[in-house]
């Protein structure tokens, strides 16, 4: 077989595999969407039905209703996700340039020991951050979900190291030779010139915290004090029956930012992994 038709071939096939596993990926996301606009009797028909008959636009104002605190839950979890954002951005990136831009005794050593500890689960720290969010009297606060990100994030630290990696040098010795102190060449050199890995890290983050039902369910008790994703389960738990179609259309609506989010930052945030990872 001729050079040009296997290439044609090898396409085919790679585009084929791409699209088999973009409509794997996609089907629940379809499927959640479709099933936020049927009526009740439609979600759990079979054969399953894709397209609504009768496209309900009045279940997700009904699902924000039968959720109680809706805005409250959004409050609560845009506030973390915010603080999140600031503390992981600062504390990650004031990291990586201590590994990457500085040298000092030990440092690889210790990078590769922040490395190492994302091989570790979140169970097996589980009940020591309990007991010290205990101790602190934190427990059922915001604090214990925003305060960890101001500690650094060993995979984020990793992404901006690499990052600041592929800065020349010559930019920060002729800053230092001109007389500034690290800390002024971190903030006016530096991060002015990674913005875009800054925004894929901000952007990880607040993908995380919006997301995150784990850590909410563990340290916050109050229910004035819940995310969207403890107030989506409560409303789901609290159902005699699962009303499937309230309950899509909650998640819809939660979702949504994020979406919307990423459709406004997605050039962006591909230039920023693009840039982390051939900068390694």
């Amino acid at each position: 077989m001729p050079t040009h038709q296997l290439n044609l071939f090898g396409k085919i096939l790679l585009y084929t595999l791409l699209v088999l596993f973009a409509i794997q990926f996609a089907a629940p996301f379809a499927w959640m969407i479709s099933t936020a606009f049927k009526p009740l009797e439609e979600t759990m028909a079979l054969p399953p039905v894709w397209i609504p008959s009768e496209w309900k636009w009045e279940n997700f104002t009904q699902a924000i209703d039968s959720m109680g605190n809706f805005w409250r839950y959004a409050g609560n979890t845009l506030y973390v996700a915010l603080l999140s954002v600031i503390g992981s951005v600062l504390s990650s990136s004031l990291a990586a340039y201590g590994f990457s831009r500085i040298d000092w005794p030990g440092r690889d050593k210790v990078f590769y020991l922040c490395i190492a500890t994302m091989m570790i689960p979140f169970p097996v720290i589980m009940v020591p951050t309990y007991t010290l969010f205990r101790e602190l009297d934190w427990i059922g606060t915001f604090k214990t979900l925003y305060v960890p990100f101001f500690l650094g994030n060993a995979f984020n630290i990793f992404l901006l190291r690499q990052f600041f990696l592929g800065i020349p040098k010559s930019i920060t010795e002729a800053a230092r030779i001109d007389g500034c102190s690290e800390l002024r060449i971190f903030w006016q050199i530096i991060l002015p010139l990674s913005k875009s890995a800054l925004l894929v890290i901000a952007l990880f983050t607040f993908m995380h915290s919006w997301n995150d039902f784990f850590a909410p369910f563990i340290f916050i008790n109050d229910q004035e004090n819940y995310t969207l994703a403890l107030g989506l389960q409560a409303f789901q738990s609290r159902q005699g029956g699962t009303e499937w179609h309230y309950l899509m259309a909650a998640s819809t609506l939660i979702i949504l930012p994020l979406i919307v989010l990423f459709f406004f930052t997605q050039k962006t945030f591909i230039q920023g992994i693009t840039a982390t990872g051939a900068k390694g």
